[in-house]
């Protein structure tokens, strides 16, 4: 009875540590890549955490009725977990943080955010000209360089450029 409990026990913890662990980073961008192939379309990486306000705010945003279509529509969208803290360590994509780091923007601060093509190339990324991280875009000047790399990368049109500005620009 004992070994037949102890054995309950050690199944349910395996369930548990198995339903936690995070998919590799490589794993979903090759799968994304794949997918982006197929469906003709980019690659949208954003790095995110559990505790970000910031990349809640910029998923959120990405998925507003009025422009979800146009981001379903030109990329497939891959979110990897890195900077996680405490308990939530677990959460994190195991490998993500060293695209970040490939990147140069382990400091910059996230959510931060890539468009690649199909052949793992970087087309664009959350730099501004100036080297910051735009991260959730929220002014008028970080939302037009948003949608100048968006543009770059796909055929957002100007009604399509005008409702995402729309959705991110804070209003005060």
């Amino acid at each position: 009875m004992k070994i037949k409990t102890l054995f309950v026990c050690l199944f349910f913890l395996g369930t548990i540590s198995t339903a936690t662990a995070q998919e590799k980073a490589s794993v979903l961008l090759e799968k994304a890549m794949a997918q982006a192939k197929k469906e003709n379309k980019k690659v949208f990486v954003m790095y995110h955490a559990s505790w970000c306000s910031w990349c809640k705010l910029m998923e959120k945003n990405m998925n507003v009725p009025l422009i979800k279509p146009f981001f379903d529509r030109s990329y497939v969208t891959v979110f990897l977990t890195v900077q996680e803290r405490g308990d939530n360590k677990n959460l994190e994509n195991p490998g993500a943080m060293d695209y970040l780091k490939q990147s140069k923007a382990e400091n910059s601060g996230i959510p931060f955010w890539q468009i690649y093509d199909t052949d793992g190339k970087i087309l664009a990324d959350a730099f501004d000209s100036k080297g910051q991280n735009l991260g959730c875009p929220a002014s008028q000047e970080e939302v037009a360089e948003f949608t100048h790399k968006l543009k770059k990368t796909s055929d957002l049109s100007e009604l399509e450029r005008r409702n995402i500005a729309t959705i991110f620009i804070k209003k005060k």
